[in-house]
């Protein structure tokens, strides 16, 4: 059996280095993305569960045709919560599933008694993302949230 040249074999650990990068890097893009297509400025919060319960986080102001990354790294749970204002013309992007929510940036822990903490109680929408570990959220017309990847 011939050997395998030098240059050869060089040039293949250099591609599957290379493929290893590649791998290594789109797992570091696996993120919760929000993405404002309207023409106002809008601000984001989002609700999820972690390792020690219910936490709801906001606000991410942004500004029209702007992503921003709610939350770093590969999802690890299914169901993710939104909720939005836009600022300039009014309306929200708002559901069911409620959460507390305060005025200015915030980190909440659990999800009850809302308004005896002194919180506000606000509608999220529900983010199925299956198995998938990157997902993007589109916000489109007020009231409804575009399609998500």
């Amino acid at each position: 059996m011939p050997a395998f040249p030098t240059a050869r074999l060089a040039a293949l650990k250099a591609a599957l280095v290379m493929c290893g990068l590649m791998a290594t890097q789109q797992e570091a893009h696996a993120d919760l993305r929000i993405c404002n297509q309207t023409t106002s400025r809008v601000g984001v919060a989002v609700g999820y569960r972690d390792d020690r319960g219910w936490v709801t986080e906001g606000w991410w102001n942004m500004t029209p045709g702007n992503c921003e990354t709610l939350l770093q790294g590969a999802l690890r749970s299914r169901f993710y919560y939104i909720y939005a204002i836009d600022y300039d013309r009014g309306g929200e992007w708002g559901g069911r599933h409620f959460m507390c929510t305060q005025p200015r940036a915030f980190t909440i822990r659990d999800v009850g008694d809302c308004v005896q903490r002194s919180y506000e109680r606000t509608g999220f929408f529900e983010v199925d993302t299956g198995d998938i570990v990157t997902w993007t959220v589109d916000l489109t017309e007020p009231g409804r949230a575009g399609p998500s990847r």
